[in-house]
């Protein structure tokens, strides 16, 4: 292959730019309807699902809320503006564009190379879900706002951006999108002062999306490959340009690269941008490495990655880890896409029951009870210290994985188990809940109100966010929010960030399990039997993170109790006090 730079260039400059053009945007765009349409139970069950396809729109429509930049003319979105058009300047180079990382103004490399990774990857899966709800345009209009900002990030062969803004500048702003405070600082790794572990998270970004456009289909009819195997996968979705693929494969193979052969050697990208680190800590560098070159295998075809991944699997003791899978955590992703490519490339990714072996008990650990996990008494998924920052991204994650593997699963019985257990969390999701909340902003009359997003609450008052105003400025539809506490309570309180804020990677897991239901579900989404009014704010404050409770007034036998451990205690150091008094005067005689 033609060295990186070289390589990019002929693509560039040698290729007509309408060989890489993105599917053309309806003349007519979609909007999100209001929220009050889905609490309206479709008439008949009918396949695609009205309900989930508006569902899917919604969530796409999130990303377009999100970007930074220069808007085109293409924008849905009435209430954004083009803003920090002037990233990158710091350094001489054009960083605007891409999407704010969460409900602030961060631009953070490493969760968006995973969410563009799992959104790519679930549209390979069930990409006929987006062709069928007519949403096949948008998602080539934000995975490409995302790849082609992932494209700028990455000038060099080993030269990637991790961030763009200061974190405690940032979060010290409340505000809209015209007032985003500068200086925007632009951090980097390279091979002096390398990140092994974000080059490698999206190098397997690259390799995801190249797939995907190249048609690697895991089901359907793949347009390079001779196995027969039937495969329960749709086929990916209708966006395929072969040059933009190979144009995306080139930054993979030049980022892997780099993740494996820094002068300096392997670390945690935080190592070298500690700035980076404050809201996205790596805690490893092996899981990015193996599903990484795993990745590179299925978008190049290629054994030696293959094999190259599977080294990593064993040389970093990734097997039998029970972890969530998030932008921090890549390793239960991996048994999952090396099974699915042992049924579909058994020539180039043998072990089909190993893998299935693999897959599965981490699976039945999950939907068994018996790993680190556990469910609330409403049901929801648990990881201790994941969940508690964010409670339904570690469920719909999980979700997402039990509803892509449950058809290749080695026995009916787990196929089916499998499949409950994705539904029961994704319902969870949808409102069918001790709360009646459906977790997606404005899917629902029920659904947050008051999610933690500067450009959307309308305030400008850091001190009074959950009164200045007092409604939402704007309805940020599509996003899904953190979620509930241990308890299955929700306040709706834009303050409490662990409970109402929104991020890039809360979404993606959903966009794949509802263009799944698209493909596969007549019936409504949970949340249409739900009428206005069915959430009511529980009494008294969270307790999380955001919001530490206060200490509790005591009750009258709490005040009895008080008083008598009191009562022991004064006696104790009365007494002591005496000894004390005493020895002192013995000693004193003798």
């Amino acid at each position: 292959m033609l060295p990186y730079v070289i390589h990019v260039l002929v693509i560039v400059l040698l290729v007509p730019q309408n060989a890489i053009a993105q599917l053309s945007l309806p003349s007519s765009p979609w909007l999100p309807p209001n929220a009050s349409s889905g609490a309206v139970p479709s008439t008949t069950d009918r396949s695609p699902n009205p309900q989930w396809i508006t569902l899917l729109g919604d969530l796409i429509y999130f990303y377009e809320e999100q970007r930074s930049g220069t808007l085109p003319s293409t924008n849905r979105v009435s209430w954004r503006n083009s803003s920090a058009v002037d990233d990158g300047e710091d350094v001489g180079l054009d960083l605007s564009g891409g999407y704010y990382d969460a409900g602030d103004y961060i631009k953070a490399t490493f969760p968006l190379a995973f969410t563009a990774m799992s959104i790519c990857w679930g549209a390979n899966d069930f990409g006929q879900g987006y062709d069928l709800a007519n949403q096949t345009a948008y998602l080539d209009d934000m995975i490409r706002w995302t790849m082609d900002w992932l494209m700028k990030a990455h000038p060099s062969n080993n030269t990637l951006y991790v961030q763009v803004a200061d974190g405690n500048l940032d979060d010290a702003y409340w505000g809209g999108d015209l007032g985003i405070p500068t200086p925007r600082p632009s951090y980097q790794i390279n091979d002096t002062a390398p990140g092994t572990d974000a080059a490698a998270g999206t190098a397997a970004a690259f390799s995801a999306c190249s797939a995907l456009y190249a048609n690697r289909a895991l089901g359907g009819t793949s347009s390079n490959t001779t196995n027969t195997t039937t495969s329960p996968f749709s086929a990916p979705a209708s966006l395929q340009n072969s040059t933009y693929a190979t144009l995306l494969l080139s930054h993979a193979e030049a980022l892997h690269e780099f993740a494996t052969n820094a002068t300096a050697g392997l670390q945690t990208y935080q190592t070298s941008v500690p700035e980076a680190g404050t809201a996205y800590a790596s805690s490893s560098y092996g899981d990015e490495l193996a599903i990484s070159a795993l990745m590179l295998a299925w978008a190049s075809n290629s054994s030696d990655r293959y094999e190259e991944a599977v080294g990593y699997w064993q040389d970093y003791g990734l097997s039998g880890q029970d972890q969530v899978f998030n932008w921090d955590s890549k390793g239960p992703g991996f048994a999952v896409l090396a099974t699915q490519l042992s049924l579909v490339e058994p020539g180039l990714v043998g072990n089909l029951t190993g893998w299935q072996s693999e897959a599965e008990s981490y699976f039945d650990t999950i939907v068994n009870g018996t790993g680190r996990s556990s469910q609330t008494d409403g049901g929801l998924l648990w990881y201790p210290g994941d969940s508690d920052e964010v409670s339904l991204n570690p469920a719909l994650n999980a979700a997402m994985l039990l509803a892509r593997y449950a058809p290749i699963a080695s026995t009916d019985d787990k196929k089916t188990s499998y499949l409950n257990f994705a539904n029961q969390q994704l319902n969870y999701v949808l409102g069918k809940n001790p709360m009646n909340a459906p977790y997606i902003v404005g899917t629902n009359p029920n659904a947050p109100a008051n999610p933690h997003s500067a450009m959307a609450s309308g305030g400008n008052d850091i001190s009074n966010i959950d009164t200045d105003p007092e409604t939402e400025a704007y309805v940020l539809y599509g996003a899904v929010v953190g979620g509930p506490d241990p308890s299955d309570k929700f306040w709706d309180i834009r303050s409490d960030w662990v409970e109402t804020e929104v991020a890039l990677d809360y979404n993606a897991p959903m966009l794949t399990l509802a263009a799944w239901h698209v493909l596969n579900d007549s019936s409504d989404p949970f949340y249409t039997s739900l009428a206005a009014g069915s959430y009511s704010r529980p009494k008294g404050s969270p307790c999380d993170a955001a919001l530490p409770c206060p200490i509790p007034p005591l009750s009258w036998k709490g005040k009895v109790g008080m008083g008598v451990a009191i009562g022991v205690v004064g006696l104790v150091i009365v007494g002591l006090t005496l000894y004390l008094l005493i020895a002192g005067r013995r000693n004193k005689v003798g």
